[in-house]
């Protein structure tokens, strides 16, 4: 990407304060620019960066005043994040704009691939597939057969979709996702062995879907798993068979949401959270991170935390009272002290 400070202005909507031909073509932070690098300050924690910078062009709000003279071009615009947001984007789609069939890579039989289709070297496509216009198959990824991908998903290096998964359009799947791969399903026997329950359904991403890498989705047992709409995934995060994620509900890290469960739309789940099978959690709750949720939340937009967990403000009220209990212990056993021995000065009064 290459844009002058003058085109860059009028891609945002902004005001110009500076040279108009200063042209820049990377992106950086602040405090690590160059004079070809576009930067922005949003926080202001960082405005002393802002009067050393080697960034050529810096995205500040409009109501900015800087303290001291400014070196950089500015480009003033009503929300810097949101536009810096906006340009890192563009940026991306150039650098990821690739296209075309690498060799040695295979396409299965009555399988259709649709234009501006790029499959990398050893990617294999089974037989009887459907993929979308502009979508983007990187090195060493295996799609199985009977599989739908919708226009201009991206799967990085190392993706696996099993047989008969659907992934919609506007998704991004890093490296090492697994969809479709069997629910864990086993039934117990006479003999304490297990039996495999066949899974029999599969996985079925709606639209602009994002998931991190080595994030696992089982398929269902029967019918589908689903991740709704705009629903953001982070890496290492399991789904297991016939969950259901709501739409645009984020799952942090390391998260894992056991068999059957149906989470709600707009839910943010933190980090290292273990959610239990079986159970329905309400549009909107949030739940902190390293918390167990053991049991369905009926009430939207409930904030939970701890394991068990339960509301926000009543576990920090518990949590005040776990600090004190080694001081509460210890007046405890000074009281049972003193209890005992009234007893046997009564005892010797009698």
């Amino acid at each position: 990407m290459q844009i002058t400070a003058e085109a860059l202005c009028q891609l945002l909507n902004g005001t110009l304060e500076g040279d108009a031909r200063a042209v820049v073509d990377s992106v950086a932070k602040i405090e690590e620019g160059h004079s070809h690098s576009l930067s922005f300050l949003a926080n202001p924690k960082y405005e002393e960066f802002l009067y050393t910078t080697e960034s050529g062009i810096v995205l500040v709000s409009k109501d900015f005043k800087p303290s001291k003279p400014v070196r950089t071009t500015l480009v003033r615009v009503d929300d810097p994040y949101v536009a810096f947001t906006a340009i890192l984007s563009e940026y991306v789609a150039q650098i990821n704009n690739k296209s075309g069939i690498e060799e040695p890579s295979f396409i299965g039989e009555n399988s259709e691939v649709g234009e501006g289709i790029y499959l990398g070297a050893f990617a294999y496509i089974g037989k009887n597939c459907r993929i979308g216009k502009n979508v983007k198959i990187y090195p060493n990824c295996v799609i199985g057969d009977n599989v739908e991908i919708g226009d201009n998903t991206i799967l990085y290096p190392n993706v696996t979709v099993y047989l008969h998964c659907k992934i919609g359009a506007n998704c991004i799947l890093h490296s090492g996702v697994v969809v479709g791969s069997d629910g864990f399903g086993f039934a117990p026997q006479t003999d304490g062995s297990y039996a495999k329950i066949p899974q029999t359904g599969n996985v079925v991403i709606e639209d602009e879907v994002e998931i991190g890498a080595n994030t696992c989705l089982d398929r269902a047992t029967m019918g589908s798993t689903i991740v709704r709409k705009g629903a953001k995934l982070d890496n290492l995060v399991q789904i297991a068979h016939n969950v259901e994620v709501g739409e645009n509900t984020v799952i942090a890290g390391a998260t894992a949401v056991a068999g059957s469960t149906k989470l709600g739309k707009n839910m943010v789940v933190g980090g290292q959270v273990g959610i239990a099978g079986h159970i329905q959690l309400a549009d909107g709750t949030k739940i902190a991170a390293q918390s167990g949720i053991l049991s369905t939340i009926k009430e939207p937009g409930k904030n939970m935390m701890g394991s068990p967990a339960f509301e926000f403000k009543q576990y920090f009220k518990s949590q005040a009272v776990f600090r004190n209990l080694p001081e509460l212990d210890k007046r405890v056993h000074d009281l049972q002290q003193e209890l005992d021995a009234l007893k046997v000065a009564m005892n010797e009064n009698k």
